[in-house]
């Protein structure tokens, strides 16, 4: 799917007056699943299953601010707690206040954010389920890529961000793969058209000190996982170079009321690399 075809299946919304770019997708009268994309791509993460899922649920999914065809304004923090305030406005404005969240990579720790306001009974929502795909919540684990930590140093994120190219995001994005001959190079293409997209580049930089986040709020986040009483279902490729299978069995004996499902041969994007082994542990 061309990044064209992806942005018509979608409407942009206006959130605390930046556009976010929305797909609302399915029949309203189902029960609803919102999705947090990760980092740095966007909601085209899920274009593969996004059928699959609609035979189930209404599918809410957003290009978080920074991202994808959304507003990238360049004076802003995207700090991850104002990326949770926006996922939040969102769905109030469509309405929405009782759903399953899914969330994958980046979009893990926007979620954990979200539960910890939910534990101390902040926000006014109904999560009826949660699932945990792919997510570097523990940090301290993660086996971070050359390319992220240079973007996230203070010192070299700003000029590293003006060299990145096409070549350099496509190589870094097929090296998180398992099989590297799932990812095609229009895939590729499209991903870095939408990483571009509204001057993307001038911002990349900023949108990686989600990392240094994930080490400041560490205890508010992972407290909040262990807290919870949310069924829970823990997603996880064994072969994710980036958020190591190490991190699925942790998290499976730290959340209190959870299944992990592990997928063989399938790096750190199940849902483009292996989609109908991922749709199918979602959907069970």
């Amino acid at each position: 799917m061309t990044s064209n075809e992806w942005v018509k299946k979608g409407e942009f919304r206006t959130v605390f007056n930046h556009k976010i770019f929305t797909v609302d997708a399915g029949e309203k009268d189902k029960p609803i699943l919102v999705i947090l994309h990760g980092y740095p791509t966007s909601s085209y993460d899920y274009y593969k299953v996004l059928n699959q899922l609609t035979k189930k649920y209404r599918v809410i999914v957003h290009d978080h601010l920074g991202y994808g065809f959304s507003d990238k304004p360049k004076e802003y923090s995207y700090s991850l707690i104002e990326q949770a305030d926006v996922a939040l406005a969102l769905w109030k404005q469509l309405g929405v206040s009782k759903f399953t969240l899914l969330a994958h990579d980046y979009g893990t720790s926007i979620a954990t954010e979200i539960i910890a306001r939910l534990n101390k009974k902040q926000i006014d929502v109904t999560i009826e389920e949660f699932i945990l795909c792919n997510g570097s919540v523990h940090i301290e684990l993660s086996q971070l890529r050359l390319i992220q930590k240079l973007l996230k140093n203070k010192l070299t994120g700003k000029h590293v961000a003006k060299l990145s190219n096409e070549y350099i995001f496509s190589k870094n994005i097929r090296n998180v793969y398992f099989d590297k001959k799932k990812v095609t190079n229009e895939e590729l293409k499209e991903m870095w058209i939408q990483l571009t997209h509204n001057d993307g580049k001038a911002v990349i930089h900023k949108l990686s000190n989600y990392i240094n986040e994930r080490y400041f709020f560490w205890h508010r986040w992972i407290g909040a996982l262990k807290t919870t009483t949310i069924p829970t279902k823990i997603v996880w490729p064994k072969n994710d170079p980036v958020a190591v299978y190490k991190m699925a069995e942790l998290l499976h004996k730290e959340i209190q009321n959870n299944t992990l499902y592990t997928l063989n041969n399938s790096g750190h994007f199940p849902m483009l690399e292996t989609p109908k082994e991922w749709v199918s542990y979602v959907l069970s």
